[in-house]
Order: structure tokens, then C-alpha cells, then sequence
């Protein structure tokens, strides 16, 4: 006799588990570093507009597939597309769980810097000295020395196999610890945030940095990049493609108000990107440091240099700063391996605690590939090491291309399998906003619309060098092929063999018709 299927124990549960979900280590620092680098205030504009015409449609489909299908992504996508629906959906969820390796590789890094920055190296006058890179005391800026002693050497392997740790035991019971932590976690992120602001506001200069936040410069509107970074950005920072937000949303009853819901996850992630952008320039404005449009360099360089400046609180500062990015990244951690979990279960009947070890071993290698200390760039003129440099390409096609591809084909197979039409009614016949015809209108045309841009304009600018030379291209601009190693060819080719080989073999499986093992 099956079970019946996991459930939240409240909305407010369903609300901090998806918003936690959304709210991860992009939205502390790299929504700051776009803004800086699209125009601060302007940035907002292409911002909300994606917001509207992305964001939230999409969510809305994420929810309502989970609500009209009861079950995970692949198999809701397969319930509309059939063979083809289904592999799409696996697709989602092998891509996801290469995200999620090298995500925790990343987390692992923060715990590591955690112990720095409480043990003093950070702010000590002398930085560390870097062996495997032969850089001696002194030679580098204490995070920066920091960070590459850490990447460089096996026990960062440690750090990383202690957050898979953490996240076989946050999921190991599924809606009940997910719940249990999320009401701790998401309520602490928020409360850490806040202080970072007060602090930062506090600072000669800080509330500074907040006007430039908001002081928009138009000239750069007319730049296509700004629009191409805030719709990447939008979609992204919400979680869509993974298949997580339909996996936790077929964990609510019938009647759950998912229009609503989705609004309201929507507006908690981009109001915690606001208030990490408030911290975030005015700690940075106050000690005149510049950020980069880079989540690593900010969160390991740029914001530890603004965090040492502090002087005695330097030391606490640093290590609540890395706290925070280890739950915000926990709180996401765990749901994108929820989604993998979650969709093994649904079709293959497996007891949970036997599918969270196997998609947490698989992971675990994963992520140990990521942290790889082996140097191979001595000079420290890029990476550094192997598994970073693996984890920057990979990054680049999983993020940059496989999420994007996901939400176009979800639209499709939405928008003309189901039909759309259809989605719409069930979502109005239990929420109290009603969605009219211009709902599908945006998800048969629009979003998919700016979906294709994106990715053709990705490509473009992968393929090619936008005005090097003085070779007439495309639209009067300049475009010369770029040149390219061993490592960017085989980085593409590993991840879309990695994802269409499993995503295919999966949905061709034919799955288990016993008892749920939920």
C-alpha cells in the first residue's frame, strides 16, 4: 500500500522553503557587482521589467506545474510531452545536480574562509604565506593569499565533504527537516543582512554608497549587455529551470493559492537582493573599494578587503560575513538536492534515505572534482588550480545556458502541450488573483522570445570578440572569432554529454510500479 505524498506542514513553510531556495550566494553579492557594472540605478529598470515579463510567469508555471501534476519535474513535464516532456525535465535535474557540485565546492570555500577570518589570518598585518604557488608571507592581500592557500591545498576537500554532510541531514527526511531548517535559516539570513546594512549605513561615507545604488545613468539603456544581464540575472536569482520550485510546490494541497505564492517568493528574493545591494555599496563605498562583476571575487577578495577596514570588529564581522553566506547557500543547497531526490523518488519508487545517499555520493564526487587543489597556473594569472578552472567552464554552460534552456522548453511544452489555457484555469480556480489572456500570451510568446535572445545573444558573444578588429559584422559591429583551448572545447562537450546522456537514459527507464517510497 503506498503512502501518501509529503507535505508541508504550513504555507509559511512552503513560502521560506522556495524563497530560501531563490535566496542564495548570487543574490549577496553578484546582483551588487551588476548593478555597479550596469549602471547602479539604471540597472533597476531592465531589473523589474524582467522581474515582470520573466520572473514571475515562469514561476507561476514552475508552481502550477507542481500543483496540477502532483509530482516532480520530470514526471509532470513527461504527464504533458510524454517521452520527450520527460527528458526535458531530467535534463533539468541532471543539469541542477552539476550545479549543485560545484555550488557546495564553493560553500566549502566559505567554511574554510569562515575559519580563517575567526582564526585572524584575514586581518593578520602579515598575509599568509601560498606554498603550492611559492607566494611568500606578505606578497598578496590577506584574502586573496587566503583564499589560494585554501584552494590549493587538501583540506579544502575536508570543508567541501562537511557540507554535503550538512545537506544529507537537512534532507534527510525530506519536508520535515526542510521545513525545520528554513523557519531557523531564512529568518537569520534576513536578521544578518539587516545588521550588515546598519554597519555599513554606520560607516564616514556608507549611506553614500546607497545613493549610488539609486542614482541611475541612463546613457547605458541603450546598451543591449544591460538587458542581457538583468533578464540572465532575473532568472537565475529565482530559481526557474531547476525543477525545484515544481517539486516543493507538489508537496502543498490542491488548493493552495500558487499565483499568489509565486508573487510572493518573487517579491522576497528581489527585496533581499535590494537590501544585500544596501550592505553591500555601503561598506564598499565607505572604504573606496571597487567590486567586480564576479560572485567569487566578491565574496572572497572584494568584501573581506571592505570587511578588514573595520578594524577590532574586523574579526567577528568576517566570520558572521561568512555565516551568512553559508546558510544562504545552504538554503539552496539543500533544494536543488531536493529536486534530483525528489525526482528519483517519483518514478522509481526508492526508499528516500537510499535515494538521498546515492544522489548525495554522486554529488560528493562531484564536488571533490570541483575542488581539485592541483595548480596549473602558477603565476596566478587565472585560476589557479584544476577544479577551479573546471568549475569556471562548467559554470558557464549549466548557468549560463542550461537553466535558460530549460525555462524556453518548459514554456513550450506549457504553453502549446498542456495547453496554457488549461494551467491558467487551474491556477485561478484556488488563488485569489485572477491571471487573464495576456497570461498566455506571455508564455507561448514572449518569454520564449526573450529566452531565444538570451541564448543567441550568449552565444554570440561566446563565439565571438565584439569589435577587435576593425571587420565589418553583424548590425555594422565588429565580430572576430575568438580563439580557444583544449579545455573550452571539452568543457561544453562534457556537460552536454553529461546532461543529454543521463537526461535520455533516465526517461527511457522505465519506472517502478510498487509502493511510493516516500
Amino acid at each position: 500500500m503506498s503512502k501518501a505524498r509529503q507535505q508541508w506542514k504550513s504555507r509559511a513553510g512552503f513560502i521560506l522553503a522556495a524563497s530560501g531556495s531563490a535566496i542564495g550566494l548570487g543574490n549577496i553579492v553578484f546582483f551588487s557587482a551588476n548593478a555597479y557594472k550596469f549602471g547602479a540605478g539604471a540597472f533597476y529598470l531592465p531589473y523589474l521589467i524582467a522581474l515582470l515579463a520573466v520572473g514571475v510567469p515562469v514561476m507561476m508555471v514552475e508552481f502550477g506545474l507542481g500543483r496540477e501534476k502532483g509530482t516532480s519535474f520530470p514526471l509532470a513535464l513527461g504527464r504533458i510531452g510524454g517521452r520527450a516532456g520527460e527528458f526535458a525535465g531530467w535534463f533539468a535535474v541532471v543539469n541542477a545536480l552539476m550545479i549543485t557540485m560545484y555550488y557546495i565546492a564553493i560553500l566549502g570555500w566559505a567554511v574554510g574562509m569562515w575559519w580563517s577570518a575567526l582564526a585572524g589570518d584575514l586581518w593578520a598585518e602579515t598575509s599568509v604565506a601560498v606554498p603550492a604557488f611559492d607566494v611568500p608571507e606578505g606578497a598578496l592581500p590577506n584574502a586573496i593569499a587566503s583564499f589560494f592557500d585554501l584552494i590549493s591545498s587538501p583540506r579544502n576537500i575536508i570543508f567541501v565533504v562537511f557540507v554535503w554532510l550538512l545537506n544529507i541531514g537537512l534532507v534527510s527526511r525530506g519536508t520535515k527537516t526542510i521545513e525545520g531548517a528554513v523557519k531557523v535559516m531564512v529568518p537569520m539570513i534576513w536578521l544578518i543582512m539587516v545588521g550588515f546594512i546598519i554597519q555599513g549605513l554606520s560607516q564616514p561615507g556608507g549611506v553614500h554608497g546607497v545613493f549610488l545604488l539609486f542614482t541611475p545613468d541612463f546613457s547605458v539603456m541603450g546598451d543591449i549587455n544591460v538587458w542581457h544581464g538583468a533578464f540572465a540575472q532575473i532568472f537565475f536569482t529565482l530559481s526557474l529551470g531547476f525543477g525545484i520550485m515544481t517539486a516543493y510546490a507538489s508537496y502543498l494541497p490542491k488548493k493552495s493559492d500558487h499565483t499568489t505564492n509565486a508573487v510572493v517568493v518573487s517579491m522576497m528574493n528581489c527585496s533581499f537582493e535590494m537590501i544585500a545591494g544596501f550592505a553591500v555599496f555601503s561598506l564598499l563605498f565607505a572604504f573606496t573599494v571597487t567590486p567586480k562583476a564576479s560572485t567569487l571575487s566578491m565574496m572572497f577578495f572584494i568584501m573581506p578587503a571592505a570587511i578588514a577596514e573595520l578594524g577590532a570588529a574586523a574579526k567577528l564581522t568576517g566570520a558572521v560575513f561568512f555565516t551568512l553566506l553559508l546558510l544562504a547557500g545552504l538554503s539552496s543547497s539543500i533544494s536543488l538536492i531536493e529536486a534530483a531526490v525528489s525526482a528519483v523518488i517519483d518514478k522509481f519508487k526508492t526508499r528516500r534515505v537510499t535515494t538521498v545517499l546515492a544522489v548525495s555520493l554522486v554529488g560528493i564526487a562531484g564536488s571533490v572534482m570541483f575542488a581539485l587543489p592541483m595548480v596549473i597556473d602558477g603565476g596566478l594569472d587565472s585560476n589557479g588550480t584544476l577544479g577551479l578552472t573546471i568549475l569556471d567552464l562548467i559554470d558557464h554552460y549549466a548557468f549560463g545556458y542550461g537553466l535558460i534552456i530549460v525555462g524556453l522548453v518548459e514554456c513550450l511544452i506549457v504553453g502549446w502541450g498542456l495547453p496554457v489555457e488549461k494551467l491558467r484555469a487551474t491556477l485561478n480556480s484556488s488563488s485569489s488573483i485572477q491571471l487573464g489572456r495576456w497570461f498566455d500570451i506571455m508564455i507561448k510568446f514572449v518569454v520564449p522570445a526573450i529566452l531565444i535572445f538570451v541564448l543567441g545573444y550568449s552565444l554570440l558573444t561566446d563565439v565571438f570578440d565584439v569589435g577587435k578588429e576593425a571587420t565589418p559584422g553583424l548590425y555594422g559591429a565588429d565580430y572576430v572569432m575568438k580563439g580557444f583551448d583544449a579545455l573550452d572545447v571539452i568543457a561544453p562537450v562534457v556537460w552536454l554529454v553529461m546532461t543529454l546522456g543521463i537526461g535520455a537514459a533516465l526517461a527511457l527507464t522505465p519506472g517502478h510500479k510498487g509502493a511510493d517510497g516516500e
